[in-house]
Formats: C-alpha cells, sequence, structure tokens
C-alpha cells in the first residue's frame, strides 16, 4: 500500500517527545530574537507574498555543531549559483490584525538536486510523504490578516516537524556527535530529521550520507524555517498578548483508528491535535471543533494525531502561545495516486478561510467568554 508509512509517520509523530530541554531562544530569552527581516517594497495591496530568509537562531535544545557556519555558506553560495528558493517563504498581511499564525512546514515542493542524484526513486514514491498543497488550503490566511509560513523543501530532505538533530546512525558512514538523538519509535521507523524510507518502507538512498550532509540540511533548511516561524509567533505575541498557532498537515485517506469500541474505524475527515489538551486552550480546539463541524465536516480530537514537534514544542499556553495541529485527509481536496489537486481544493481552502475567520474573536484570556 503505497501510503502505508505515511500513515505511521504521522503516527509517530504524536509519540512523546524526549525531555524537553527549553523554550525556542526568542520565546525563552529576548536577546535572542532574530534582528527584523528586510524585504523589498511592495504595493499596497490586500496582502503581500514575500520570500523571507532569516537568520539562524542558535537553540539550546540542539547544539550546533562547529561545521554549521561553513555548511551554511555552503547553502548560500549554492543558492546565489543555482538560485533555488529560499527555505522557508513568509506571506505577511500589509498589516497583522489577527492574533494567529500558520504553519505549514510539510508542504515544500522543491527537491534540491544532492537529494536527486542520490535516490533512485520516481518522482510519484519521492513525493508521497509531501503534505501536498495545504499551504494552498491556507493560503487566504494573509488576506485575513495573518501570516502564512510555508517551508519550499520537501520532509523527505529534512522535516521541519522533528526535533533538529534526530538521526538513524546507520544511514550515516561517519560516527555521530553525542548531541544528536539516535534511538527512538521514529528512528526506528526510518522517520527521523532526515527520512531513511517512504512509501511502502521503500528506502531513500542506496548508500550511506556523511554527516556533514545532515548539518547542510538542517542548518540551512531546518533551522531557517524554525527561525521565520519562531519570529513571526514572538511578533504576534508582542503585538496581541498572545498567539494561536495553526500547524497545518495532511493525512492519507486510507489510515484508520481505533475507537472506544476497540473496532477499527476510518480516520475523520479533519483530526485536531493539542497534545490532549497541552499544546493549547482546550476551549480553543472546541471552537475549532464546531467551526468545522458545522461546515460538515467530520472532526475528531488527537486521534490518531495528537500533535508532531512544531505543536508540542511551541505550544505553551502559559506563555501565551496556543498550538494547534489540523490534520486533513487529503481524499477531500486532491487525487492521491496521481498527485493532483481536485475540484474539492476551492471548497476547502473556502472552509479553511472561514474557520481562520472564526477564531479571530476567540482570546485564550478570557476564554469564558467565548460565544459560540
Amino acid at each position: 500500500m503505497l501510503l502505508y508509512l505515511n500513515v505511521m509517520d504521522e503516527r509517530v509523530d504524536s509519540l512523546p517527545e524526549p525531555a524537553e530541554t527549553g523554550m525556542p531562544a526568542s520565546v525563552a530569552a529576548s536577546d535572542s530574537a532574530p534582528g527584523p527581516t528586510r524585504v523589498a517594497a511592495v504595493p499596497q495591496t490586500a496582502s503581500r507574498a514575500v520570500s523571507t530568509v532569516v537568520p539562524a537562531v542558535p537553540d539550546p535544545a540542539a547544539p550546533r555543531p562547529a561545521a554549521a557556519i561553513a555548511a551554511a555558506a555552503s547553502v548560500t553560495a549554492t543558492a546565489a549559483a543555482d538560485a533555488p528558493p529560499p527555505p522557508v517563504t513568509v506571506r505577511r498581511p500589509v498589516r497583522q490584525t489577527l492574533p494567529i499564525v500558520v504553519s505549514s512546514p510539510h508542504s515544500g515542493r522543491h527537491y534540491p538536486d544532492d537529494l536527486l542524484t542520490r535516490t533512485g526513486l520516481d518522482e510519484r514514491t519521492l513525493r508521497s510523504s509531501e503534505d501536498s498543497f495545504v499551504d494552498e488550503l491556507f493560503a487566504a490566511a494573509p488576506e485575513l490578516g495573518a501570516p502564512l509560513v510555508a517551508a519550499t523543501f520537501p520532509r523527505v530532505y529534512v522535516d521541519a516537524n522533528r526535533e533538529p538533530y534526530e538521526l538513524d546512525p546507520a544511514m550515516f558512514s561517519d560516527p555521530l556527535p553525542d548531541y544528536v538523538t539516535t534511538r527512538n519509535a521514529r528512528i526506528a521507523a526510518g522517520l527521523g530529521t532526515i527520512a531513511r524510507v517512504v512509501s511502502n518502507a521503500v528506502p531513500v538512498y542506496a548508500g550511506k550520507l556523511a554527516f556533514e550532509d545532515a548539518v547542510h540540511r538542517i542548518e540551512g533548511y531546518w533551522r531557517p524555517y524554525h527561525a521565520a516561524l519562531t519570529e513571526a509567533i514572538e511578533e504576534t505575541r508582542s503585538r496581541f498578548g498572545y498567539c494561536i498557532l495553526v500547524d497545518a498537515h495532511s493525512m492519507p485517506s486510507n489510515v484508520h483508528t481505533i475507537g472506544a469500541d476497540g473496532r477499527s474505524y476510518p480516520v475523520s475527515d479533519i483530526v485536531l491535535g493539542d497534545c490532549h489538551g497541552t499544546s493549547c486552550s482546550p476551549v480553543l480546539t472546541g471552537r475549532v471543533e464546531r467551526l468545522l463541524g458545522h461546515q460538515g465536516y467530520r472532526v475528531r480530537r488527537n486521534s490518531p494525531y495528537a500533535g508532531g514537534y512544531v505543536t508540542r514544542h511551541y505550544g505553551r499556553p502559559d506563555l501565551g502561545i496556543h498550538a494547534l495541529q489540523i490534520e486533513v485527509k487529503r481524499g477531500l481536496y486532491m487525487d492521491e495516486r496521481r498527485l493532483e489537486r481536485t475540484a474539492g481544493l476551492q471548497r476547502l481552502a473556502a472552509d479553511m478561510r472561514r474557520a481562520i475567520a472564526g477564531l479571530s474573536t476567540f482570546d485564550p484570556r478570557r476564554p469564558l467568554g467565548d460565544a459560540d
């Protein structure tokens, strides 16, 4: 079954993380926040789409190897020579009016040459782990007044919904440093920060990678994504006093979940993950559940997806950051075999627009005042 390991991927996303060692740098300490991003002047239209590369932010949860500076320089040199897209795009409204940030870490569709030259997989198999077109489903966020942070690189290259150095030693020709996480269920499944397999346990690489390959990807792609996301979250929290982070994903239609009666059932249309009430206000989760339910979708909480690294790492309700993962069934908007959009994409995008707009009046500081 082509999408089997995609199902496993989402399930292992819901497994507990190793012990948390700290907040993102700009959340934990304001003096670590990245400086303002410079962008070219744009016309004052309803919204603007800006491709942004922000400087890497040191993260106490992930020591940076000495080779990181050289790897980042290599990424810069490659970008200048081949003009690939930046690793992350930040689409900002002209003026942010909503206390919301939308994250799409798995919708990237630019496959770097150093991946394509090392894999014998065909395009369809290689792309099977994408959250295809999810950035398009949430494209209305900037028009409504909220930034959309989206990766341009694919998750099979480096997974932005993993901790930064979560690597399988069997994939590398040289020993891994002590700070690298080398054992957990995600790694065992072949789905660490750099995936070993896609699809039906198909290996991505014929040979081994060097650790410097991992450094190049993590420092040049993973870290800029999280620096941009951290910046957007902090700007929002500073402006409004809190931030609602919507982490957007998709799931294969062939997923099943176990019901209260112990039987297996097809997954709902949409699964909301709030890490079982710990990453955001349960009242907020309830509002989104009602908004989507009123639009005719079957919605379930935390089963089988409770939330991945982004949701767990950034969701800090006590600090005013409420992170909610939204998993959308792919069959609602795309042909999963051909990896093509269907007519359902337009309808689903309109419904996601309504859901974002419906969050605009929610203030988690006054949950009892929520009137739905």
